[in-house]
């Protein structure tokens, strides 16, 4: 049985050649882990535009039809380049949900509509060209971006990401049924069946845990629709379908084939809406430096090249601009992805090939999108925590990667302290300039990035010193 179910050594090598039947749920994994993730911030800042029913619902639904097909295409140029565009990386791509603060405000500022949703799309385009640019310049910029800067943010960006995985959890915070007993008992069914799959099995079982553990969670959920009321009624007497409900109208519902609308919004091209998003992708190259090291330490042991980082940055500009063309917000590193490659160490090109060709397929025929789309947001939560929480501990690793100086340890506690802190409660920028909401509003990613490259540069080096007596 141990050889039947032996995951393949070519699974942990970045260009091995590995069986089709093993790839396949691999990378399956990456597509359920990024999936909710990668819609859920054009389902934001549609909303925030207006642009989320009545007549603008099967706009709506082409955008997210979209969102799928260039992840997958995205992801696929990051695994294996195309010229200096892609860093053969293991990363996967996908809808950053880090400019969700700024588009917001944009899209406040602007009046909502279409015509804002079109200004974000030109700032996108503006942006994503911006962020290129960087990535050819990346190498003698690199000194700004040391392991314990890069190590910084990917700690920021996985405490960020954990309210998110602990609010999946009970079922998403925007559900009347938050919080209820059914929720949080179907995620805790998840996370112990990824656990004892994870330790209790080896080889491919072993690193398939988190897709049999959201299998479970969909069992478990069709079954508690058979025993358990599918409905519950709020304070208010206004009657609600339990969040754990698995939605199979949804999928019935979906057609077979569709086709991408390329420029499905009217693209325009505003200031207001440019300068705040270009400084986002200044972050957001910060950010992607991170997760490739994160994940290239996590996954394989080592520090990621001058080429990688280069690349992979460089496509994240091109992928975020490819991706306005089609009306989908900026494409970059998924940081949830990230944490999946360093719990399982599973680096295959091949096999995170097959979750982007699941991506586009998904994009082509909505009701693949849909089954995914259905999976309640308890059974993500039940999976997310875990693979968040390794996030964390990459950071922990790049940081430790070098001596913890006092001057390494001044970065990291006052990037996490006051960076972190203040982005994360937003609220204590209630006076201060529109601008400084805008850039340092709504995530802690932001403002501890910036605060940890300008430590970096203006807190004076260590000095070699040898013991003398």
């Amino acid at each position: 049985m141990k050889t039947k179910f032996k995951l393949a050594d070519e699974a942990f090598q970045f260009e091995g050649k590995m069986p089709l039947r093993q790839a396949i749920p691999l990378g399956l994994q990456h597509v359920l882990a990024m999936f909710v993730g990668n819609l859920t911030p054009l389902l934001i800042i549609t909303g925030a535009c207006g642009l989320a029913g009545g007549e603008f619902a099967t706009l709506q639904v082409s955008l997210l039809q979209n969102a799928m097909l260039v992840a997958g295409i995205v992801t696929l140029i990051q695994l294996f380049s195309i010229g200096p565009v892609g860093g053969k990386v293991p990363i996967i791509m996908g809808t950053s949900s880090g400019f969700i603060g700024v588009f917001n405000s944009v899209a406040a500022s602007m009046g909502g509509g279409v015509l804002a949703y079109g200004a974000i799309m030109g700032a996108s385009i503006i942006g994503g060209l911006f962020e290129a640019v960087l990535g050819f310049f990346l190498k003698p910029l690199r000194k700004f971006f040391p392991s314990v800067v890069t190590g910084t943010v990917v700690l920021s960006i996985g405490l960020s990401l954990i309210s998110v995985g602990v609010n999946s959890f009970g079922g998403g915070n925007n559900s009347p049924d938050f919080g209820s007993m059914e929720n949080l008992l179907l995620a805790i069914f998840v996370l112990t069946v990824i656990l004892v799959v994870k330790h209790a099995t080896t080889g491919f079982l072993s690193s398939s845990s988190i897709l049999i553990g959201i299998i479970a969670g969909y069992i478990a959920a069709a079954l508690m629709g058979i025993f358990l009321p599918t409905t519950g009624v709020t304070a208010d007497g206004v009657e609600y379908t339990k969040s754990w409900v698995l939605n199979w109208d949804k999928v019935a519902q979906a057609s077979w084939f569709a086709l991408p609308d390329l420029m499905p919004v009217k693209i325009r091209f505003d200031m207001r809406a440019i300068l705040p998003v270009l400084i986002m992708f200044i972050v957001t190259a910060v950010e992607t430096v991170g997760d490739i090291s994160g994940v290239i330490v996590g996954g394989m042991d080592r520090e990621a090249t001058d080429k990688e980082l280069s690349g992979g940055v460089i496509c994240d500009g091109v992928g975020s601009s490819f991706a306005a063309l089609f009306g989908v917000l900026p494409n970059t590193s998924f940081s949830q992805n990230v944490g999946l490659v360093t719990m399982t160490k599973v680096v295959n090109r091949f096999a995170l090939a097959t979750g982007a060709v699941f991506l586009i397929l998904c994009g082509l025929i909505p009701k693949l999108g849909a089954l995914v789309s259905i999976m309640p947001q308890s059974v993500l939560g039940g999976a997310a925590v875990m693979m968040f929480s390794s996030i964390v501990i990459s950071g922990i690793q790049l940081i430790t990667k070098e001596p913890l100086t006092p001057r390494n340890l001044s970065i990291v506690s006052v990037a996490l302290g006051v960076g972190y802190g203040i982005g994360a409660n937003s609220a204590i920028l209630a006076q201060a300039p529109q601008t400084v909401q805008l850039i340092f509003g709504g995530s802690g990613i932001v403002p501890a990035a910036l605060m940890a490259i300008l430590l970096n540069i203006l807190l004076p080096k260590d000095k070699e010193k040898e013991e003398a007596k």
